[in-house]
C-alpha cells in the first residue's frame, strides 16, 4: 500500500512533496534555520535567519478582496520566535 502526504497549497500551486513532508515533520520548539533567497532588481542574495519553530499557517493577503474572494491569494507561512539580541 503507498499512502502519500497531501501537499500543501500555497498561492496558485501546490508545494512540492518533498517541502511538504519537511514542513509536516516540524515541531514546536524545534530550532530551525531558513533561507530565503532575496532579490533586488538585478540583484540577489540568501537571507538567513534561525529560531524556535511555532506553526505552519496560511497568509491570506486580500489582493483580490474587491473582485471575488476565491481569487485571494494564500501563500504558506512559518512562524518562528527568534532570539532577541
Amino acid at each position: 500500500m503507498n499512502i502519500t502526504t497531501p501537499t500543501l497549497r500555497s498561492s496558485t500551486r501546490d508545494l512540492s512533496a518533498k517541502l511538504t513532508a519537511v514542513l509536516k515533520d516540524l515541531k514546536p520548539g524545534q530550532r530551525i534555520r531558513i533561507t530565503q533567497r532575496v532579490r533586488v532588481g538585478s540583484q540577489e542574495w540568501p537571507a538567513i535567519v534561525t529560531g524556535t519553530f511555532r506553526d505552519v499557517n496560511y497568509l491570506v493577503t486580500g489582493l483580490a478582496t474587491d473582485r471575488v474572494t476565491e481569487d485571494d491569494i494564500v501563500v504558506a507561512t512559518v512562524h518562528f520566535t527568534k532570539k532577541n539580541r
